[in-house]
């Protein structure tokens, strides 16, 4: 496994991030992040610089809200109608941006996908996800869609039934938790034939009481996912991939410092 980190444009520096002891990582590029020839060639002198390597590009997109479940549902994703086009065509844009960088996945969260196959939803972001596999396809890229926000039954299903052999999972185990969409070492292990890129985040799970709410970020090793074993479960797998430390919180500071606690913590564990 080669541990990196999950770190964005516009808010980390990558001469902090070789500090901590990691070379490489994914970049998330938010809705208003240029991934224009220009930007790409800013990126290719800095990482060449910096010595440091790109998994994957994280696309995020303006206008998504993670503030409870039915925010995630109205916001986030492929799902909602209005925003449909314009994700598309930025998602595409990002499989351009990551050929110009050399990087060979791209990765997303694309809502939560309904159960119902036949729901005119269901086949609207199927549709999507095949029309961008074919888009990644033509620079033999990877399409990864992050877990968390249906059970891993639902999640294998889709994957199933989209029929395109680079469509692959971003594994994010605390999403698992935050969500309440199941265990995420059962989940793992349901979906690890399709995982190329996986999140070390931990968390604990929604309030009780709280419908709707969703649970609780927490440094690595102190929620509930139980990292010890995810990385067992990881190394019984036989997964290779990148395992990248991901941290969502405001303060900068405390962010960077959990960061690299939990870079020390995945040392211990044999990553």
């Amino acid at each position: 496994m080669e541990l990196g980190v999950m770190f964005w444009a516009g808010r980390d520096n990558l001469a902090e991030l070789r500090a901590m002891g990691v070379q490489a990582g994914q970049l998330g590029v938010a809705g208003d992040v240029a991934l224009n020839s220009a930007a790409a060639a800013e990126w290719r002198e800095a990482i060449a610089n910096a010595k440091f390597s790109i998994a994957t590009v994280v696309c995020a997109y303006t206008g998504e809200d993670y503030a409870d479940i039915p925010t995630v549902q109205r916001t986030v994703g492929f799902v909602p109608h209005a925003t449909r086009e314009e994700r598309e065509e930025r998602t595409i844009e990002a499989c351009d941006f990551a050929a110009a960088l050399g990087v060979k996945s791209i990765a997303c969260h694309i809502g939560f996908v309904p159960e119902d196959r036949s729901a005119p939803d269901y086949i609207a972001v199927r549709g999507m996800v095949r029309r961008i596999c074919d888009g990644a396809e033509k620079h033999g890229q990877t399409f990864a869609l992050e877990t968390g926000q249906e059970p891993a039954d639902v999640l294998l299903r889709f994957l199933d039934d989209a029929e395109c052999p680079n469509l692959k999972i971003n594994f994010d185990p605390a999403n698992m938790i935050l969500y309440g969409s199941g265990d995420p070492i059962e989940a793992f292990e349901k979906l690890a034939q399709h995982v190329v890129s996986v999140h070390a985040k931990d968390g604990d799970g929604p309030p009780a009481g709280h419908p709707g709410a969703l649970g609780t970020e927490r440094p690595l090793g102190q929620g509930a996912v139980g990292i010890p074993r995810f990385v067992d479960a990881l190394k019984r797998a036989g997964y290779k991939g990148s395992i990248n430390v991901e941290r969502e919180i405001e303060d900068q500071t405390q962010r960077l410092a959990d960061i690299g606690m939990a870079v020390r913590l995945l040392r211990k564990l044999g990553v």
